[in-house]
């Protein structure tokens, strides 16, 4: 009986692609991807980013409200920023109110009481002398510089460093700024007019 032999099967060939026949594909943008944080919402909602701009408003940082379980991650808050007209422009206004709040708690940490260390006679009762507590002091300073630099960042306008230049109403100041090679080219016409100057004297 005559011996046979059965033929491989053949191997599928792959489907052609643009890219497997040298042709330019263009890759569609996705959407930003921000990464979910367990029970924290990521969906818009008009009451949530109501209460943020509240609590913007009394003085509390962004950083800390999202820390709640019932706020959103810093980084969806940033995305309803870019994406919602309406909720940036409150956003806006309660970073501005902001500025107010952290400016009168300034006043109010300067007025508080400082603590003391006092030397009292144990005999008479009476109080020898009064220090003040250098750390206290220290950090009440930074307290402070914290708040007056975060209110000058959020109101510039209103709680910035000034500095105004005024003049007559009907001759207002002008400052002039030449560069070297004006200041060049100006001697080199002064000096050709005195050698002009100097010719038609001669």
């Amino acid at each position: 009986m005559p011996e046979t032999t059965a033929k491989p099967p053949k191997r599928a060939t792959k489907p052609k692609t643009p890219q497997s026949q040298g042709v330019a594909t263009t890759k569609a943008t996705k959407a930003p991807v921000v990464p979910a944080i367990m029970g924290t919402p990521t969906k818009y909602n008009q009451a949530i980013a109501d209460a943020i701009c509240v609590r913007l408003s009394q003085g509390e940082s962004l950083r800390s409200i999202v820390k709640d379980d019932d706020m959103p991650s810093q980084a969806v808050v940033y995305l309803w920023l870019q994406q919602k007209p309406d909720f940036l422009e409150q956003y806006t206004r309660a970073r501005e109110e902001q500025a107010d709040t952290l400016a009168d708690e300034i006043v109010d940490i300067a007025d508080e009481r400082p603590e003391v260390n006092e030397l009292i006679d144990k005999k008479t009762g009476e109080v020898l002398s009064i220090d003040l507590s250098a750390s206290y002091i220290a950090w009440q300073k930074n307290r402070i510089e914290a708040r007056k630099w975060t209110a000058m960042k959020l109101r510039p306008k209103k709680y910035g460093d000034k500095l105004e230049l005024g003049g007559d109403p009907n001759n207002p100041l002008k400052i002039e700024v030449k560069t070297e090679a004006e200041q060049g080219l100006a001697e080199l016409v002064k000096q050709i007019e005195m050698k002009r100057q100097l010719a038609v004297n001669e």
